[in-house]
Protein backbone atom coordinates (compact mmCIF):
# COMPACT_ATOMS: atom_id res chain seq x y z
CA UNK A 1 0.00 0.00 0.00
CA UNK A 2 1.06 3.43 -0.86
CA UNK A 3 1.81 6.32 1.27
CA UNK A 4 -0.41 9.21 1.61
CA UNK A 5 1.45 12.51 1.16
CA UNK A 6 1.15 15.89 1.80
CA UNK A 7 3.25 17.26 -0.69
CA UNK A 8 3.04 21.51 -0.96
CA UNK A 9 4.90 24.81 -0.85
CA UNK A 10 4.89 26.98 1.43
CA UNK A 11 6.01 30.45 2.82
CA UNK A 12 9.00 30.04 5.63
CA UNK A 13 6.57 31.24 7.96
CA UNK A 14 4.31 28.64 7.19
CA UNK A 15 1.45 30.08 4.92
CA UNK A 16 0.08 28.40 1.36
CA UNK A 17 -1.63 31.04 0.38
CA UNK A 18 -2.78 34.53 1.24
CA UNK A 19 -6.06 35.24 2.95
CA UNK A 20 -7.51 35.67 -0.21
CA UNK A 21 -6.21 32.18 -1.72
CA UNK A 22 -3.78 34.24 -4.17
CA UNK A 23 -0.13 32.35 -4.58
CA UNK A 24 1.39 34.58 -6.74
CA UNK A 25 4.40 34.64 -4.04
CA UNK A 26 4.50 30.84 -5.41
CA UNK A 27 4.98 31.42 -9.47
CA UNK A 28 7.48 34.15 -8.89
CA UNK A 29 10.51 31.65 -7.83
CA UNK A 30 12.37 29.43 -9.17
CA UNK A 31 12.50 25.44 -9.46
CA UNK A 32 13.51 22.81 -11.03
CA UNK A 33 10.66 20.33 -11.88
CA UNK A 34 12.88 17.36 -12.54
CA UNK A 35 14.94 18.40 -8.85
CA UNK A 36 13.63 17.80 -5.35
CA UNK A 37 10.55 19.11 -4.62
CA UNK A 38 9.85 19.62 -8.03
CA UNK A 39 7.10 17.52 -8.46
CA UNK A 40 8.50 15.41 -11.92
CA UNK A 41 9.67 12.02 -9.48
CA UNK A 42 6.99 12.50 -6.84
CA UNK A 43 4.20 12.76 -9.06
CA UNK A 44 5.63 9.51 -10.76
CA UNK A 45 4.06 7.75 -7.73
CA UNK A 46 0.80 9.11 -7.33
CA UNK A 47 -2.19 6.87 -7.94
CA UNK A 48 -5.18 9.06 -6.38
CA UNK A 49 -5.07 12.65 -5.01
CA UNK A 50 -7.09 14.82 -3.14
CA UNK A 51 -7.58 18.41 -2.36
CA UNK A 52 -10.41 21.07 -1.35
CA UNK A 53 -12.90 22.94 -3.17
CA UNK A 54 -10.29 26.51 -2.92
CA UNK A 55 -7.34 24.57 -4.33
CA UNK A 56 -9.10 22.75 -7.21
CA UNK A 57 -10.88 26.50 -7.63
CA UNK A 58 -7.61 28.29 -8.12
CA UNK A 59 -6.36 25.19 -10.24
CA UNK A 60 -9.33 26.10 -12.37
CA UNK A 61 -8.87 30.06 -12.56
CA UNK A 62 -5.16 29.70 -13.34
CA UNK A 63 -4.99 26.60 -15.81
CA UNK A 64 -7.77 26.41 -16.89
CA UNK A 65 -10.85 23.79 -17.09
CA UNK A 66 -9.59 22.25 -19.80
CA UNK A 67 -6.22 22.47 -18.85
CA UNK A 68 -6.25 19.74 -16.74
CA UNK A 69 -3.37 17.76 -16.30
CA UNK A 70 -3.68 15.23 -13.77
CA UNK A 71 -4.51 11.68 -14.96
CA UNK A 72 -5.50 10.29 -11.80
CA UNK A 73 -8.59 10.51 -10.13
CA UNK A 74 -9.17 13.43 -8.06
CA UNK A 75 -11.18 13.79 -4.82
CA UNK A 76 -12.16 17.61 -4.30
CA UNK A 77 -13.80 18.39 -0.75
CA UNK A 78 -16.50 20.63 -1.49
CA UNK A 79 -19.98 21.84 -0.19
CA UNK A 80 -20.19 23.60 -3.21
CA UNK A 81 -22.65 22.91 -6.00
CA UNK A 82 -21.39 25.36 -8.44
CA UNK A 83 -17.85 23.65 -9.23
CA UNK A 84 -17.59 22.98 -13.20
CA UNK A 85 -15.52 19.36 -13.51
CA UNK A 86 -12.21 19.90 -15.14
CA UNK A 87 -11.07 18.32 -18.77
CA UNK A 88 -8.22 16.94 -19.79
CA UNK A 89 -7.48 16.67 -23.27
CA UNK A 90 -10.77 17.35 -24.74
CA UNK A 91 -12.67 14.55 -21.87
CA UNK A 92 -13.52 15.06 -18.65
CA UNK A 93 -11.34 14.46 -15.51
CA UNK A 94 -11.84 11.70 -13.42
CA UNK A 95 -13.29 14.49 -10.60
CA UNK A 96 -14.88 13.15 -7.45
CA UNK A 97 -16.65 15.94 -5.47
CA UNK A 98 -17.39 14.36 -1.73
CA UNK A 99 -18.85 15.89 1.37
CA UNK A 100 -18.06 12.67 3.02
CA UNK A 101 -15.80 11.32 6.28
CA UNK A 102 -12.10 11.19 5.40
CA UNK A 103 -11.44 8.24 6.62
CA UNK A 104 -14.06 6.55 3.86
CA UNK A 105 -12.49 8.85 0.95
CA UNK A 106 -8.97 7.66 1.92
CA UNK A 107 -10.11 4.14 1.41
CA UNK A 108 -11.77 4.85 -1.51
CA UNK A 109 -8.12 6.50 -2.68
CA UNK A 110 -6.44 3.93 -1.93
CA UNK A 111 -8.34 1.06 -3.77
CA UNK A 112 -8.30 3.63 -6.89
CA UNK A 113 -4.54 3.83 -6.50
CA UNK A 114 -3.96 0.41 -6.56
CA UNK A 115 -0.90 0.43 -4.46
CA UNK A 116 0.55 3.69 -5.68
CA UNK A 117 0.64 6.61 -3.51
CA UNK A 118 -1.95 8.87 -2.78
CA UNK A 119 -1.37 13.12 -2.93
CA UNK A 120 -3.14 15.72 -0.24
CA UNK A 121 -2.79 18.27 -2.63
CA UNK A 122 -4.07 20.73 -0.05
CA UNK A 123 -5.65 22.57 1.44
CA UNK A 124 -3.39 22.83 5.32
CA UNK A 125 -7.17 22.09 7.32
CA UNK A 126 -7.71 19.35 5.01
CA UNK A 127 -4.51 17.60 5.39
CA UNK A 128 -4.69 18.59 8.95
CA UNK A 129 -8.10 16.52 9.08
CA UNK A 130 -6.33 13.10 7.22
CA UNK A 131 -3.60 13.84 10.21
CA UNK A 132 -5.67 14.07 12.71
CA UNK A 133 -7.74 10.74 11.52
CA UNK A 134 -4.34 8.86 11.52
CA UNK A 135 -4.31 8.79 7.58
CA UNK A 136 -1.34 10.84 6.62
CA UNK A 137 2.29 9.37 6.53
CA UNK A 138 4.20 12.33 4.98
CA UNK A 139 4.71 15.57 4.40
CA UNK A 140 7.00 17.23 1.74
CA UNK A 141 6.82 20.65 2.30
CA UNK A 142 9.17 23.74 -0.51
CA UNK A 143 9.62 26.27 1.66
CA UNK A 144 10.16 29.69 -0.85
CA UNK A 145 11.99 32.63 0.75
CA UNK A 146 9.28 34.62 1.17
CA UNK A 147 6.88 36.09 4.25
CA UNK A 148 3.16 36.91 4.52
CA UNK A 149 1.80 38.79 6.93
CA UNK A 150 -1.02 36.22 7.28
CA UNK A 151 -3.27 33.91 4.96
CA UNK A 152 -3.92 30.28 5.12
CA UNK A 153 -1.97 28.30 7.18
CA UNK A 154 0.60 25.05 6.31
CA UNK A 155 -1.32 22.86 8.97
CA UNK A 156 -2.99 24.69 11.09
CA UNK A 157 -3.42 22.02 14.08
CA UNK A 158 -0.98 20.27 16.25
CA UNK A 159 0.76 17.99 14.48
CA UNK A 160 4.22 16.35 15.34
CA UNK A 161 6.91 15.31 12.55
CA UNK A 162 9.96 14.04 12.51
CA UNK A 163 12.84 15.32 9.64
CA UNK A 164 13.99 13.00 7.50
CA UNK A 165 15.27 14.97 4.31
CA UNK A 166 16.46 17.91 3.39
CA UNK A 167 17.68 19.49 0.31
CA UNK A 168 17.68 22.26 -2.40
CA UNK A 169 15.83 23.36 -5.03
CA UNK A 170 17.36 26.29 -6.39
CA UNK A 171 14.92 28.94 -4.18
CA UNK A 172 13.35 26.31 -2.02
CA UNK A 173 14.50 24.17 1.09
CA UNK A 174 12.30 21.31 0.60
CA UNK A 175 11.75 19.33 4.02
CA UNK A 176 10.34 15.85 4.35
CA UNK A 177 9.04 14.78 7.55
CA UNK A 178 7.85 11.53 8.80
CA UNK A 179 3.99 12.35 10.34
CA UNK A 180 4.49 11.64 13.93
CA UNK A 181 2.37 10.20 17.29
CA UNK A 182 0.43 13.09 18.74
Amino acid sequence: MGKTVYFTASTVNGFLASDDHDLSWLLTRDIDQGGPGGGEEFFATVGAMVMGSSTYRWILDHEGADAWEYDVPCWVFTHRDDLPVARRNGRRGDIRFTRADVADVHAEMSAAAGGRDLWMVGGGDLAGQFADAGLLDEVIVSFAPVTLASGRPLLPRHVELELLDVARNRDFVVATYRVGKR
